[in-house]
Parts: C-alpha cells; sequence; structure tokens
C-alpha cells in the first residue's frame, strides 16, 4: 500500500510540473523586429520555460493544456534594458542623513521595492553603475527567482579618486572618513586602479564603472574637473579586458571624457559638456553615449526645493541638468552612437520610460529610441543572442502597450503587459 501511495505521488508531482512548465501561446496584434526596425503584423510567439521556442506568423492554433495570452490589440516589444540605473537608492531630502542611519539590511529591502518597479515598468534588463555592494546579492537574489526584479549586471561600487565622486567619505564626519582605498573603490595611481578592478571582479561585479570627472551629486565644490589620469584610466580598462569586463565613464566635463576616451572606455554615462571633438573620437573608437536626460531634467527641477539636496549640491544641479538634452541632440545629429540609460534611483524608480520622450523631443525616431534599449544594450552586455529581440532561442522577455509607440511615445510609460523568463509579472 505504502508503496502504491508512493507511486501516486511521484505521478501526481510529475503532472504537476509538467503543467508548470506548460508552453505558453501568445497572440500578438504587432510585434517589434527591433533588429530590422519594422512591426510585423498577426504573429504567435510560443515560450517554453524562460525561452521563446517559436514565432510564427498568422494566430496558430493553439493547443489544449498550454496558457494562452491574447494581445491581438496591442504592440508587443522585447523587454527594455536601462543602462545606467542605481538599485540600492532612491534619492529624497534624507539621502544624505541615511548613510550614516540606514543599516545594510536597510539598503537591501528598499532594494527589492525599486528592482520590482523596475520590472512593472517594463525594464527587464538593467545594468547597475553603483552602489554598496549590496546590488550584487540584489541580482543574485533575483536570479535565483527568490524575489522579482529584471535581470542585473551591476558594476558593484564605482571606482573614484581620492575626494573625487564616488568617493563614499565625502562631506563625511573626519572621524568616520578613515582612508578608504582600491578595496573600497577610492585609488590613487595604476597600481591601485588595477588592483581596484580585481576586488570588483573578486566580489562578482559584471562590468566596471568608473567616475571620470567630477558630480553633481556629491558632497563636493566640483562638479565636472578630470580626477582620473589617463594612465590610471588605462591601467583600468586594459585589466578590467583581462576579466571579461567593460567599463563605463561617469563624465560630466570634457577633458575628463576624452581622457575616458582616448583610455578605452565602452560607454560614457552624462556627458553633459562634451565637444563635438569628443563627439567626433568618440565615433572613431566606437564608444556609446548613455545621455540620463531624465536623471537631468530631474535634479534640476529638485534644486529649485528648499532643502531638497545639500546647499553645495544646488548650484551644480541647476547648472548641469539642463545641458544634457541639448548635448544629446547634438550628439545625435553628428552620428555618435547611443544607448538608452536614464540614471533611475536619482529620480524615482518606474520612470524610466520619460527617456524615451526626451530622446525623441530632440529628433531621435522612435524606434532608433527603441532600438538603443533593446539591440544595442545587447551588444554591449555581450547578450546579442539572449536579449533585445522576440526570437527563437531568446529569454522570454516581452512588454506590450496599447498604442502604437511611433504614434504615441509616451505610451511606452504605461506598458500593459511584462514577462521576464516566461514569467508574467503584469497582465
Amino acid at each position: 500500500m505504502k508503496n502504491k501511495f508512493l507511486l501516486f505521488l511521484l505521478g501526481a508531482m510529475f503532472i504537476s510540473a509538467q503543467s508548470q512548465q506548460a508552453p505558453i501561446f501568445i497572440h500578438a496584434g504587432h510585434v517589434l523586429d527591433a533588429e530590422s526596425g519594422v512591426w510585423n503584423d498577426q504573429m504567435t510567439i510560443v515560450v517554453n520555460g524562460a525561452e521563446i521556442s517559436r514565432v510564427e506568423e498568422g494566430y496558430t492554433n493553439v493547443p489544449q493544456d498550454v496558457r494562452y495570452i491574447d494581445l491581438k490589440d496591442q504592440w508587443v516589444m522585447p523587454g527594455f534594458t536601462d543602462m545606467h540605473v542605481h538599485m540600492e537608492t532612491e534619492y529624497n531630502p534624507q539621502a544624505y542623513i541615511s548613510k550614516f542611519v540606514d543599516d545594510p539590511a536597510d539598503v537591501a529591502y528598499n532594494s527589492v521595492a525599486f528592482a520590482e518597479t523596475t520590472l512593472l515598468a517594463g525594464f527587464t534588463t538593467v545594468r547597475d553603475l553603483g552602489g554598496s555592494g549590496i546590488n550584487i546579492s540584489l541580482r543574485d537574489a533575483i536570479n535565483a527567482g527568490k524575489i522579482p526584479g529584471p535581470r542585473i549586471f551591476t558594476a558593484g561600487k564605482s571606482i573614484a579618486t581620492t575626494g573625487g565622486h564616488a568617493d563614499p567619505t565625502n562631506g563625511g564626519n573626519q572621524a568616520f572618513m578613515g582612508d578608504p582605498g582600491p578595496r573600497e573603490g577610492v585609488i590613487n595611481g595604476t597600481d591601485d586602479a588595477r588592483e581596484a578592478v580585481r576586488h570588483r571582479y573578486k566580489n562578482g561585479a559584471d562590468c566596471i564603472k568608473i567616475t571620470a570627472t567630477g558630480g553633481v551629486l556629491s558632497v563636493a565644490k566640483n562638479g565636472s574637473n578630470p580626477q582620473f589620469t589617463l594612465e590610471e584610466i588605462k591601467a583600468i580598462t586594459s585589466t578590467a579586458a583581462d576579466y571579461g569586463m567593460h567599463v563605463a565613464a561617469h563624465a560630466h566635463g570634457d577633458e575628463g571624457m576624452q581622457r575616458a576616451v582616448l583610455g578605452g572606455v565602452k560607454t560614457i554615462e552624462h556627458g553633459t559638456y562634451m565637444s563635438n571633438e569628443t563627439m567626433d573620437l568618440m565615433k572613431k573608437m566606437n564608444c556609446y553615449l548613455v545621455p540620463t536626460i531624465t536623471a537631468g531634467k530631474e535634479v534640476a527641477l529638485k534644486a529649485e526645493e528648499d532643502g531638497f539636496y545639500p546647499a553645495i549640491v544646488v548650484p551644480k544641479a541647476k547648472a548641469v541638468g539642463p545641458q544634457i538634452q541639448g548635448m544629446f541632440e547634438r550628439a545625435y545629429k553628428l552620428g555618435v552612437p547611443i544607448v538608452f540609460g536614464t540614471d533611475a534611483g536619482v529620480y524615482a524608480h518606474g520612470k524610466n520610460a520619460k527617456e524615451f520622450k526626451y530622446m525623441v523631443e530632440v529628433g531621435m525616431p522612435v524606434m532608433e529610441a527603441l532600438q538603443s534599449a533593446t539591440i544595442i544594450p545587447a551588444q554591449i552586455l555581450n547578450q546579442r543572442d539572449k536579449i533585445g529581440q522576440i526570437k527563437n532561442g531568446f529569454f522570454a522577455d516581452v512588454v506590450a502597450v496599447s498604442e502604437n509607440p511611433e504614434d504615441n511615445v509616451t505610451v511606452l510609460e504605461q506598458v500593459n503587459f511584462v514577462m521576464k523568463d516566461g514569467k508574467i509579472y503584469k497582465n
């Protein structure tokens, strides 16, 4: 009797497992081919597990015992990728005090909510460009299926120079300041630079982020001065390449930008005061601009609120914020490679898709903006055969909206359907 019961239990478990792995059939009215930049009408997408197994023309017959999703009246796209976020934080008037008050567990709990908000906004993949290192654990928890969130490629802790943007002791009491070094992501000289990259690799980072110039929100006076030597940057990029990682460079000032591009970084973040000479250099070096227009607009807006930022930050926010969209317009017209990124965390998570509107406002066609958030990030992240397209063998990352984005780009801020790795999070 016991054996029969065990056989029955095993059989029930097998049937349950089969039902959980049953294919999903999606009938989609309009599907974006991100590679060619065209919409294909009346398509069937078949999802098996975490991957897309078939994409077929027409509405094919749906077998019994499969899950069916009707998106016939929707515009269906690959999940979006934001190449510049900060999943651990979200700026508010208490943000500067929080680093002295919040425990790592507090940061971790907050990041869980930010991750889910980002995913529900249609961003199924992100590149996290700097936190305390909790962003690495957040990535691992999402990958293990413990919590919902986007697929994360993270830099862990950004690399800075002493006193530079991303030196974690800026603005702190001397009793807490200490002397951070490569382990903490603060370097001086080429040997420190190499060691800092190796520490990021040791801690589990996927890529490297440096702060090549001053920054807006750091508690330091200059927001745009160069902060690394060319030799230090070359030491970082060459070491990162040895470990299979690319390098992103935060940069507002032009001299620091030029050093970063000449030093071999893959992306320039923000690019506020970029000259035409630097733009030409980026084209030559195949270096991408991550514009973060939304962050620029948001920090300029918040700088008008009394007490939102420390006094030393306010003039930088007012000066830098309004410049970014105009710089992006020049860069796009000059043919600089562009990839989508927003700096979410500097402002509220979940508003990432506002960036599409700001890109389109100054001349980028909607289709190119969509490609900058799908196939182009896939290339930079070495995921070109896994993300950014609705195609056989790719991860089943699918989002949908109710209008054609080429007619109304703001509809991208209101996604109706979100699937990541074959699991539906919003329908």
